[in-house]
């Protein structure tokens, strides 16, 4: 199973972002999302499951929930915008992936057997920060990460 990570779009959703999420399982958005078109044009690719970041505060989004647990067949994964504001054990949740974005750093790290990415930022560049994405893939309980330069 190939999952799609992006976050961070803050209204712009570049074509080098839609190609690499061509073909993905599932996407997931880890909030600031900016726009909802960029949400109908994500869901018309695969099932997503998004969360709101601090910057979605127009009304459209606030039906947007602030976490969300997704399983992706024998693997769970737990979404949150800012990852300062995590409100659970992942371990102990049975969580085996943190998605989150927020510091527009693009990041992958295991602690406690518990993988954690960000996957950049796929929208405006901030500061000299890369624009880009990532990718999970899944296959049984083993998952492999890998983060995507989209534009250096």
């Amino acid at each position: 199973m190939r999952v799609g990570l992006i976050s961070d779009t803050h209204g712009l959703l570049r074509p080098e972002a839609l190609d690499f999420l061509a073909g993905a399982d599932h996407i997931v958005h880890g909030g600031d999302i900016g726009s909802p078109d960029i949400l109908e044009r994500l869901a018309a690719l695969a099932p997503l499951t998004v969360v709101r970041g601090n910057n979605d505060t127009a009304p459209w989004a606030h039906e947007i929930p602030a976490t969300a647990r997704v399983d992706l067949g024998r693997v769970a994964l737990y979404a949150i915008h800012d990852l300062k504001e995590l409100d659970i054990a992942p371990r102990a949740a049975g969580v085996r992936i943190v998605v989150s974005g927020h510091s527009h750093r693009p990041a992958c790290t295991e602690r406690d057997g518990v993988l954690y990415v960000n996957p950049g930022s796929a929208g405006r560049r901030r500061f000299s920060l890369p624009i880009a994405a990532a990718e999970l893939v899944i296959d049984g309980d083993q998952v492999h990460a890998r983060i995507v330069i989209l534009v250096p």
